[in-house]
């Protein structure tokens, strides 16, 4: 009886994002929204929840997202669902099934669910950030989808960002390098953690993924996947590469990088933040995925994407100690002791004007409004008592100012308050030296 009577909290592995910290979201997700749009992708919005067997199809039944990790349910019609465990897989279905023109670009910001341990900026319910674009083998759309998220990394203000790339091959030339990676993990059986030790058969690849100590030495001299490539997936690779060198953008090879998800084709990605000091330290990354709409029933459709988890990404921005917004303040806080009519109605005609107006509530003393219009950071006090009413006229305090104070006609408020906010908030009011 007790347990019913606790306070409730959010579940395990989740987290409530509350104002002001939510500003910081809403700005990360409009500059994103920004930088894609600049390159023709368009935002798409899918259900949080798919028939489980888009995930099954896509990201592959021994993955462990499907088979440890994923949210499913029958839906009260007997339907077996998922609750989004990536961002690619429904947008890919959702391209199958409109059959929009290619090439076909779009962006997307959601929440992800997977039951797994929740660790520092990953949790049961994260966030990510992606792009999506098909109908296309270019190269140099790879380059494009790669620059994209450096530029972001970049106008964030992260510097301590590192690139790692592979080629994850095709259907053709991948088998041959799934076979000598199997014969080299056969020899090496005995050196890999637990989990890869009977297991690895099914999927050889995911050892190469694996972070403990026992699988990262035993891998160390492993075949590589770009020793096995064929000519056209070798020379899509050689492109993707000279790309991002004549973009300027540097990165390394790195021959262990297969990403967790089932999926992918040649090129693949992954940004790391060297400012976190944990193992888990990506950021962002991604990949081609040919063959990924065929898996799912469409037809033949080249496609490529990544995904950035906006929680980690946030830690690395701390850890750097950048992309940090100013808290938002309003313009006007307005004073009223006539009653409170008059703030209803001048904080709505300020905000009808375009500007932030808040007010106090409950009939509090001026001495008690006045601080609280200080603590809002609001650049001009709107003051109306019955002086004020009577001449139909506001005193505009300002709050950034000591003893900046003015009493104007109630019809020029809007422009008066307006052209205070505006020298308030500009930086060079500030400068000490003025």
């Amino acid at each position: 009886m007790a347990e019913e009577q606790a306070p409730l909290r959010a579940p395990v592995g989740t987290k409530d994002v509350l104002w002001p910290e939510s500003d910081r979201w809403m700005e990360l997700v409009a500059r994103f929204a920004r930088r894609v749009r600049r390159a023709g992708y368009g935002l798409a919005l899918t259900p949080l929840f798919e028939e489980a067997r888009l995930f099954r199809r896509a990201v592959g039944e021994h993955n462990d997202v499907v088979g440890k990790e994923m949210y499913e349910f029958d839906d009260r019609g007997g339907r077996h669902m998922a609750l989004r465990p990536e961002g690619t897989a429904p947008v890919v279905r959702a391209f199958v099934q409109h059959h929009p023109p290619v090439p076909w670009k779009a962006w997307y910001v959601t929440p992800a669910f997977r039951y797994e341990r929740p660790q520092a900026g990953r949790y049961r319910q994260h966030h990510q950030l992606g792009v999506e674009a098909l109908g296309t083998d270019d190269a140099d759309l790879d380059v494009e989808v790669v620059a994209l998220a450096a530029g972001f990394y970049d106008e964030l203000g992260l510097r301590q960002v590192t690139l790692a790339v592979n080629s994850m091959g095709c259907a053709e030339c991948r088998p041959a390098y799934v076979a000598a990676l199997t014969e080299y993990l056969t020899s090496r059986r005995h050196d890999l953690c637990d989990e890869h030790k009977d297991r690895f058969e099914r999927n050889p690849l995911r050892v190469l993924d694996c972070k403990r100590p026992a699988c990262r030495q035993a891998t160390a001299e492993a075949p590589r996947m770009v020793d096995f490539l064929d000519p056209q997936c070798a020379s899509h690779f050689e492109r993707v590469r000279g790309g991002l060198g004549a973009l300027g953008i540097e990165h390394h090879l790195e021959p262990r990088l297969v990403r967790g998800l089932d999926y992918y084709t040649r090129t693949t990605f992954e940004f790391a933040a060297t400012a976190l000091d944990t193992a888990q330290n990506a950021v962002g990354g991604g990949g081609r995925y040919n063959g990924l709409a065929e898996a799912i029933g469409g037809g033949p459709t080249p496609g490529i994407g990544f995904g950035i988890g906006i929680e980690r990404l946030l830690l690395a921005c701390d850890a750097e100690g950048c992309f940090s917004p100013a808290a938002s303040v309003p313009d006007a806080f307005v004073v009223d002791v006539t009653g409170g009519e008059m703030a209803r109605d001048l904080a709505e005609e300020l905000r009808r004007a375009g500007l932030a107006a808040e007010r106090a509530y409950d009939g509090r003393s001026l001495k008690s409004q006045l601080k609280a219009a200080d603590r809002s950071g609001a650049a001009v006090a709107v003051i109306v008592g019955p002086d004020e009413v009577a001449a139909g006229t506001v005193t505009l305090r300002g709050l950034r100012h000591q003893g900046a104070q003015e009493q104007v006609p109630r019809r020029v408020m809007v422009e008066r308050v307006t052209a205070m906010a505006a020298e308030i908030h500009t930086p060079e009011t500030h400068n000490p030296e003025r």
